[in-house]
């Protein structure tokens, strides 16, 4: 089935849950890159790319807009993004993404979701070789463009990789490569329903249904925290 397969059903897994643990995360992200930037979509592509991806989760233009809002307000949060890596139950690998605006308080909540859990935060950068952190962008095949044509148009900007799948197409490219695709899918008119930024393991292995599931608990725990934003394991 190849990779986009995988990427698509790790993607429908049931990770953030329901609505009300993945649009504070969307929201987070919106109010980061309005923050880092301007709170103008049109002018800030990092914002564009976070709202584009709230769309895709079908969050509420309301609350799209509450968030940049609040990035532009007097009080807003000043979020830094702080990674952590550690070895959970059956010595699966786990790369954890943050937001916080309390370094203290999310240091102290990751290393208990893992001690509770038979697993141990390590030395940042000790895991981080185990992963490659590719861009992934996802949109329907475009009618118009054949899609051997649409990788030699991609291959200048940094594409690895082009996949199409029931009408689904999803392009990789290496993480630094992130702005120039992102650039060249709006000079050709491709409208895309999701670009992001993805730890995929570099060499996956294969856990059993019990250990996966003594491995889905720390996965909750970690995703049940607001200030994660992504968690990557070396799962097969």
């Amino acid at each position: 089935m190849g990779r986009a397969f995988e990427y698509r059903k790790a993607a429908k897994m049931k990770r953030w849950g329901n609505m009300s643990r993945v649009f504070p995360k969307l929201a987070k992200a919106i109010e980061m890159a309005a923050k880092n930037g301007v709170a103008d979509p049109e002018m800030n592509s990092a914002l564009r790319t976070a709202i584009l991806n709230a769309k895709a989760e079908n969050m509420p233009k309301a609350n799209i807009d509450a968030a940049i809002k609040r990035a532009t307000g007097k009080d807003a949060a000043n979020f830094s993004e702080v990674n952590f890596e550690g070895k959970g139950p059956h010595g699966v690998l786990v790369f954890v993404e943050t937001a916080t605006d309390n370094n203290t308080r999310t240091v102290a909540n990751v290393k208990m979701y893992f001690n509770k859990t038979n697993g141990q935060v390590v030395p940042t950068g000790s895991l981080e070789f185990f992963f490659d952190r590719k861009a992934i962008f996802e949109f329907p095949k475009p009618e118009n463009i054949d899609l051997e044509e649409l990788e030699l148009e991609l291959i200048d900007a940094g594409l690895e990789e082009i996949e199409e799948e029931e009408g689904i197409v999803l392009a990789y490219a290496n993480y630094t490569d992130f702005g120039n695709m992102n650039q060249k899918f709006e000079e050709l008119g491709i409208a895309l329903t999701k670009a992001e930024l993805k730890r995929i393991p570099n060499n996956p292995q294969v856990f059993t249904e019990a250990q996966q599931e003594d491995i889905g608990k720390l996965i909750e725990k970690l995703e049940d925290d607001d200030d994660v934003q992504a968690v990557y394991t070396n799962i097969a």
